[in-house]
C-alpha cells in the first residue's frame, strides 16, 4: 500500500474503532484527537525502507533498519507490535501519555498491518519466521486507481457508518488534515 492509502486507511480504522468502542478510552475520546494520532503513527511500519515517506525523512533510523530486517520484516510483525504497546506502556501514567493517546497510536500502526496484509506480497506476522500472511482472493495491489478506490470507499462507508446514515459531515470535515 502507498503512504496515502495507509493514510486513508488509518481514518478508516480510527472510524471504526471509536464506533464500536474498541476500548473505554477509544470510546470517550474525541475523533479530532484519534485521527491525527493515528495517522502519526500509521507510516511507522515502513521506517524499515529507506524510500518510503519517513524512510526518506528520518535515514538515520531507516537505514539501519531496512539493513538488519529488511522491508516488510520486524517493523510489520507482531512483535513489533508487542514491542510497541510494552514502550507505550512505559509512558503511561499522570502526566505522561493518556490511554487515549496510546490506543490511538496502536490503531494506526495496526491500520498499516492491516493494510498491507490485504497485498499480494503480505505481511510476516510471526516474524523471524519467514511466512507471509495475506488475505486470500482480495489482491490489492499496491499503488495504481483499485488501492486508491478500495481506500476512499471504504472511508466513505466508515464515515457513513459512524454518522448512523446521516451524511458524510465528519468524514468530509477530517479530509482536509489528509
Amino acid at each position: 500500500m502507498t503512504a496515502q492509502g495507509h493514510l486513508l486507511f488509518a481514518v478508516t480504522c480510527t472510524l471504526i474503532a471509536h464506533k464500536l468502542e474498541l476500548t473505554p478510552a477509544l470510546a470517550d475520546a474525541s475523533l479530532w484527537q484519534l485521527v491525527p494520532l493515528a495517522l502519526g503513527s500509521a507510516l511507522l511500519p515502513d521506517l524499515d525502507h529507506p524510500k518510503s515517506l519517513l524512510g526518506r525523512r528520518l535515514p538515520w533510523i531507516s537505514g539501519p533498519l531496512s539493513r538488519l530486517f529488511g522491508h516488510r520484516g520486524f517493523t510489520h510483525s507482531l512483535l513489533a507490535v508487542g514491542a510497541g504497546v510494552w514502550g507505550l506502556a512505559q509512558f503511561q501514567g499522570p502526566g505522561l501519555i493518556s490511554v487515549a493517546v496510546k490506543d490511538a497510536l496502536i490503531i494506526g500502526y495496526l491500520s498499516h498491518l492491516l493494510g498491507d496484509w490485504l497485498t499480494p506480497a503480505g505481511i510476516p506476522l510471526f516474524w523471524p519466521l519467514r511466512r507471509r500472511f495475506r488475505l486470500p482472493g482480495l489482491p490489492l495491489k499496491s499503488g495504481g486507481g483499485y488501492e486508491a478506490a478500495f481506500c476512499l470507499l471504504t472511508l466513505a462507508l466508515a464515515g457513513y457508518w459512524v454518522q448512523g446514515g446521516q451524511g458524510l459531515g465528519t468524514l468530509a470535515s477530517l479530509l482536509p488534515i489528509l
